[in-house]
C-alpha cells in the first residue's frame, strides 16, 4: 500500500526553523511531483514548494521565497522542507503529495500532515 508519512512538525516561536520529512512507503518518487501543501484554521489548501516530476524543477509560493527550502533524497524516498525565519502566518496543517499522470487519471497520494505552530 502506498503511503507518506510526514513529521517534524511542532511549537516554535517566531524567526526559529523547522525541517519537514515526509517518507513515502509502497513506491518511489520516480516520475513523480512532490511538494508540500498546508492548511490554516479556516482557509483552504495551499500549495507551499514543489518538485517538478521531469526536471526536478522547484516552485516556491511567493509567501515562503527565501525562507523555504525543498529538498529531496530519492533514494531513502524521502521529501524534506526546510523552514526558517518562520512567521505566525505559517502556522498550519503541513502535508506532503505525491502525485503523477496515468494516462488520463491523476495518480495523487497524501500524508496525514504535520501540525506547525509559530507563536509572535
Amino acid at each position: 500500500e502506498a503511503q507518506l508519512v510526514e513529521s517534524g512538525g511542532g511549537l516554535v516561536q517566531a524567526g526559529e526553523s523547522l525541517r519537514l520529512s515526509c517518507v513515502a512507503s509502497g513506491f518511489t518518487f520516480d516520475g513523480y511531483a512532490i511538494g508540500w501543501f498546508r492548511q490554516a484554521p479556516g482557509k483552504g489548501r495551499e500549495g507551499v514548494s514543489v518538485i517538478g516530476s521531469e526536471d526536478d524543477s522547484t516552485y516556491y509560493a511567493n509567501s515562503v521565497k527565501g525562507r523555504f527550502t525543498i529538498s529531496s533524497d530519492n533514494a531513502k524516498k524521502t521529501l524534506y522542507l526546510q523552514m526558517n525565519n518562520l512567521r505566525p502566518e505559517d502556522t498550519a496543517v503541513y502535508y506532503c503529495a505525491a502525485w503523477k499522470l496515468v494516462g488520463e487519471r491523476e495518480e495523487r497520494y497524501w500524508g496525514q500532515g504535520t501540525q506547525v505552530t509559530v507563536s509572535s
